[in-house]
């Protein structure tokens, strides 16, 4: 069976001009010819800020770029043709596409409305910072330019367990509500901030069933018109497990499609929080590996001074492998954004093989690896920077090597702090691979990788080191790398 990968084809920066479903469309065969399975796209709605929005500020979850709504019609990457036509190439090309679902909050509203509502400290949300008092925010969502096509739900205060902008004063803050579904916010798994249910925006109320029934039928709607296969759940961290529990059990069944899903719950450091939120959500879904990524970041940083033996230590791959998605970056830890956490370039192509050629987890590769990215933004200093991200030069040989040689019986050598490595032996259709890593000196270690490969030549496929390595007749070899380096080796009748 192929080895699935899983690409995250867009980052925040990605073009605004509207053609980017045009550039998913043209990149399927070529992303097949790597290996990708699965490619998860960019929230493909319209956003409160128009055709400008990378997608996370959500407005209209029926508008896939139809209706001329926030100054556009159009999204970011193009209208609601050129998205299916999108993904019909990605599925002709036998990869999966899986769809960006952003359901923690809206942003946008058309009208504004009268509530109560009390101020809570934003450090510790459950601490009430004034009393109740009615307070003025856009909490109707009409979705005049739709004109009720789709759906002719509209989105009140019911909807909503609180803002963080009050009209009538002009000041920001965070606005608990006071309404029906009851005076506190949602119970999350989580006590960060005393209760992180709130994010931003209009906070979606999930305790309203009216609420629970339309986002229900909205994710049938959406797979009849997109046709996903997996789903990558945004802010979970912020969104009650039981609402999670509930949509994902109903569209499943619905569907009668087993649905891939991942949930962002971003944790770096706080391993027992993922495993948590994995618990109360039943195993339904996978997370990222926020943890993995921060041991990453951390390694890229410290050099040689990190020690490579303990890189899995408190991870989720390493304790719940079948539910770890991993990943080396993302759109919010790339330079200048929210959780910006950049993995070092020359650490890249270590962190790649340790999640692309290993049998634990499913690898996410990040769209400027493998393409490469600029841009200018400004950063928390409020200077304007400008930021290239070089594509990751071996990024092509390790899919190429994950597709081909990524099997089989695996072999740690995680004995040495700043030189590791692993052997896959392979299986009946594909030979193995040895992968030796140095976050220091030029290094080599003693590994097996099996006796049928007994008086055979393995050189690097990665072309970092020049030698030629043969096994003995145990199946053991010196295998090799050099300083801050990562090398793959193979049969050498195979390059």
């Amino acid at each position: 069976m192929l080895n699935g990968t899983m690409i995250q084809y867009f980052h925040w920066y990605t073009p605004q001009e509207g053609t980017w479903w045009k550039e998913v469309e043209n990149s399927a065969k070529y992303l097949a010819g790597l290996g990708i399975t699965a490619v998860w796209l960019p929230p493909a709605y319209k956003a409160a800020a128009g055709g400008n929005s990378v997608g996370y500020d959500v407005y209209d979850l029926y508008d896939l770029g139809e209706f001329n709504q926030k100054g556009s019609i159009r999204t970011r990457y193009g209208t609601k043709k050129q998205y299916q036509k999108a993904v019909e190439a990605l599925k002709n090309a036998g990869i999966q596409v899986i769809a960006d679902i952003v359901l923690n909050h809206k942003g946008g509203g058309d009208e504004t409305e009268i509530v109560t509502a009390v101020k809570v400290n934003p450090e510790n949300r459950e601490e009430e910072i004034s009393e109740p008092y009615e307070i003025e925010a856009f909490t109707k969502f009409t979705f005049p330019g739709r004109k009720e096509k789709h759906s002719n739900f509209m989105w009140s205060h019911h909807c909503f367990s609180g803002v963080d902008y009050d009209n009538t004063s002009g000041k920001t803050g965070i606005y608990r509500f006071i309404q029906e579904w009851g005076d506190n916010w949602e119970e999350v798994v989580d006590d960060e901030k005393g209760n992180y249910d709130y994010l931003m925006f209009n906070d979606i109320e999930f305790r309203n069933p009216a609420v629970r029934e339309e986002l229900n039928k909205w994710a049938y709607w959406y797979h009849d018109n997109i046709g996903f296969d997996g789903v990558r759940l945004d802010a979970v961290k912020h969104i009650s497990p039981k609402f999670y529990n509930e949509w994902l059990a109903k569209i499943r069944e619905t569907t009668g499609k087993e649905i891939f899903a991942v949930g962002e719950y971003w944790a770096p450091g706080y391993l027992h929080l993922l495993l948590k939120y994995i618990e109360a959500t039943e195993g339904k879904m996978s997370l990222f590996d926020s943890s993995l990524h921060n041991n990453f970041h951390n390694a890229s940083k410290q050099g040689k001074d990190y020690d490579l033996s303990k890189i899995f230590n408190e991870t989720l791959v390493q304790v719940m492998p079948e539910k770890a998605v991993t990943v080396v970056d993302n759109h919010d830890t790339q330079p200048l954004q929210a959780l910006e956490a950049p993995v070092e370039a020359w650490f890249k192509p270590l962190a790649y093989a340790l999640i692309l050629l290993r049998q634990e987890g499913y690898p996410c590769v990040f769209y400027p690896d493998l393409h490469g990215a600029s841009y200018k933004d400004k950063g928390r200093d409020g200077n304007e920077y400008e930021i290239v991200l070089n594509k990751v030069d071996e990024l092509e040989l390790l899919l190429k090597a994950r597709i081909d040689h990524a099997y089989g019986l695996q072999r740690d050598y995680f004995d040495h702090p700043n030189c590791v490595g692993f052997t896959r032996e392979g299986d009946e259709e594909h030979k193995g691979c040895a992968v030796l890593m140095s976050n220091g000196d030029d290094g080599f270690k003693n590994m097996e990788i099996g006796i049928k490969y007994a008086g055979k030549l393995f050189t690097d496929l990665l072309e970092k080191h020049s030698a030629e390595v043969a096994v003995d007749e145990n199946g053991f070899a010196d295998f090799f790398v050099n300083a801050g380096s990562v090398s793959v080796w193979v049969l050498k009748s195979l390059i």
